[in-house]
């Protein structure tokens, strides 16, 4: 058995440690569309845990795909055809990215077969009363994994395998080595809940984070109010008993729709800070009854100290007193298993060294995502130069987002900018791409040039990448795919370019 398919067992998917039965209102036989997806695949491996019947389908190979097939879950490649829909299927669900017209989601409408969306779906996943919900512009996966590591701890202080967690989050943990893990019979479930599409109003959470709400998803929403009133619409379907835990900045507005008792960071709950280490942070939380013992972050960033309060917070505040576990030991604990978070692949992830340069990758694709991962990367990499390769996400967000994008990569030495990512395109008068990012920042002081599609992209990046010096890979589409095209570049530069990965 491979390491992997052993991870995932170990953290509850594929083996469980107690005997799980179907999740009530979800038929038992289940067919995937876009089975590839972050939170479709995902899905798929809880179903699976739970004893349902699972198939799925993607138009190519993923890593997620891969994952669905080491538990067993066989999924189709290729062009859809509705003729290879399962003959003995009870729900079809699909990503949002897949319409009415894919000739699967067609003949399952045909045959009479109901089809969720992803969302509909997460919303009967989540075991009632034990699901706790992390929405935001920004810091959700690693919000939502951080909470499941320390529900994870407190578990551990109630003792009992029936109150470990689970957790369904848009990217990979690097110590579960999946994006999913089915919860136990008394466990809570951590999940990630996106804004966009309204997905998050498919939720009735016990208890939310939220970490912080900036125009996005703008060609969808029109307005920060539409998004603020879709936030508000989130937090008010909280229970009642629950508790919502939310950033600085949240809204006044928002938070005052929730019916349930709220923590905001500066108010309720305190930060302090005790010290930093090439750009890892240690610090204490102080909030209502509890304070912790000095937790030392595995991740970089001033921002994940802020996502730790958030989700050590909620933990502590309102899965101890329902797994009995006092506010000081379940303090004690969360601080423990948060250390223990290495973070997620795509965010911050090490792609390791070839060299002398060390190559970092990061889902960053709003201005302050970028802005606070380039600054991250300083305080990690103290003194080297960082060359940043861009790939931007959407004409719609690069136009609208075009001037703050220039202020965002000010800080790098260098800026490759590849060609737009185009998921959700729609390119009119309005839209701005690649050039005209490139000249702005020219303009701007900042040594920038286009870098065309990701493989030519590559290869200018690595024209003037110093030995000793970082490379920032950030975006959030298919930009990672160029980690191997890069690793091999730097190689086939020669002996005193090779180095070593990590």
């Amino acid at each position: 058995m491979s390491p992997e398919v052993t991870t995932l067992q170990s953290a509850g998917i594929g083996s469980a440690r107690t005997p799980r039965t179907l999740i009530p209102g979800i038929p038992k036989r289940v067919h995937l569309l876009g089975a590839g997806g972050a939170g479709v695949s995902g899905a798929g491996l809880i179903l699976h845990a739970h004893g349902h019947t699972v198939t799925g389908h993607d138009r190519a190979d993923s890593n997620f795909v891969a994952k669905l097939k080491q538990v067993g879950i066989p999924v189709t490649l290729g062009a859809t055809d509705a003729a290879e829909l399962p003959r003995d299927v009870e729900l079809v669900a699909r990503t949002a990215a897949l319409g009415a017209d894919d000739p699967q989601v067609a003949e399952a409408a045909r045959r009479g077969v109901p089809v969720w969306k992803y969302a509909e779906l997460l919303g009967r996943i989540g075991p009632e009363r034990r699901t706790i919900a992390v929405a935001g512009t920004h810091g959700k996966t690693t919000t939502s994994w951080m909470t499941f590591h320390a529900l994870r701890g407190i578990a551990e202080a109630a003792g009992g395998t029936s109150h470990a967690p689970g957790a369904l989050i848009g990217g990979t943990c690097r110590v579960v080595e999946a994006n999913a893990v089915a919860p136990e019979a008394d466990g809570w479930f951590a999940c990630e809940a996106c804004e966009f599409d309204r997905s998050f109003l498919q939720l009735s959470p016990e208890g939310a984070i939220v970490t912080n709400i900036e125009p996005d998803h703008l060609d969808y929403y029109g307005s920060l109010a539409a998004i603020e009133e879709a936030f508000a619409r989130f937090v008010d379907r909280i229970h009642p008993d629950g508790l919502l835990v939310v950033g600085r900045d949240v809204p006044a507005a928002v938070v005052s729709a929730a019916p349930c008792d709220v923590w905001r960071l500066g108010r309720e709950l305190h930060i302090d800070l005790l010290g930093e280490s090439h750009g890892h942070f240690r610090f204490r939380l102080r909030g209502p009854g509890f304070a912790t013992p000095p937790v030392t972050l595995s991740v970089p960033g001033a921002f994940n100290v802020e996502n730790a309060a958030l989700a050590l917070g909620l933990a502590i505040g309102l899965a101890a007193p329902a797994q009995g576990v006092g506010p000081d030991a379940a303090a004690a604990a969360a601080a423990r298993t948060v250390h223990r978070y290495k973070g997620a692949l795509r965010r911050f992830e090490p792609w390791g060294t070839v060299g002398g340069v060390e190559l970092i990758h990061d889902y960053a694709h709003h201005p302050t995502e970028v802005r606070v991962t380039l600054e991250a990367a300083r305080r990690t990499l103290p003194g080297k130069p960082i060359h940043v390769l861009f790939q931007p996400h959407q004409h719609s967000r690069t136009a609208r987002f075009l001037e703050d994008f220039v202020e965002s990569l000010r800080g790098a030495d260098r800026v490759v900018v590849a060609d737009v990512y185009g998921a959700r395109a729609h390119i009119d008068s309005k839209s701005a791409g690649a050039p005209e990012l490139v000249t702005l920042l020219s303009r701007a002081g900042v040594d920038a040039v286009l870098g065309g599609e990701p493989k030519t992209a590559i290869l200018k990046l690595c024209e003037r990448l110093p030995a000793g010096g970082a490379a920032l890979i950030l975006g959030a589409g298919d930009i990672d795919n160029s980690k191997n095209d890069l690793i091999e570049e730097l190689a086939l530069r020669g002996p005193a370019a090779r180095g070593s990965l990590r």
